[in-house]
């Protein structure tokens, strides 16, 4: 599947911010889970963290997954 570029600067602009508040947020939850010792936030975290990096790949490429 080759990636090609689908979207413009404004709505790359937007998913890196978005993606970059995305991942920051999934931090956020993991350092919660860990000092709280709360399996959950931990797991959500993680899968807030990866979707927010899946935004930013998505920003950096030029490419949007559900339009593709």
């Amino acid at each position: 599947m080759t990636v090609q570029c689908n979207i413009d600067q404004r709505g790359r602009r937007a998913r890196i911010v978005s993606g970059a508040i995305t991942d920051a947020c999934g931090a956020i939850l993991i350092l919660t889970g860990a000092l709280r010792s709360e399996l959950s936030f931990v797991v959500g975290g993680a899968v807030a963290s990866v979707a927010g990096l899946f935004m930013i790949f998505e920003g950096v490429k030029g490419w949007c997954a559900l339009r593709a």
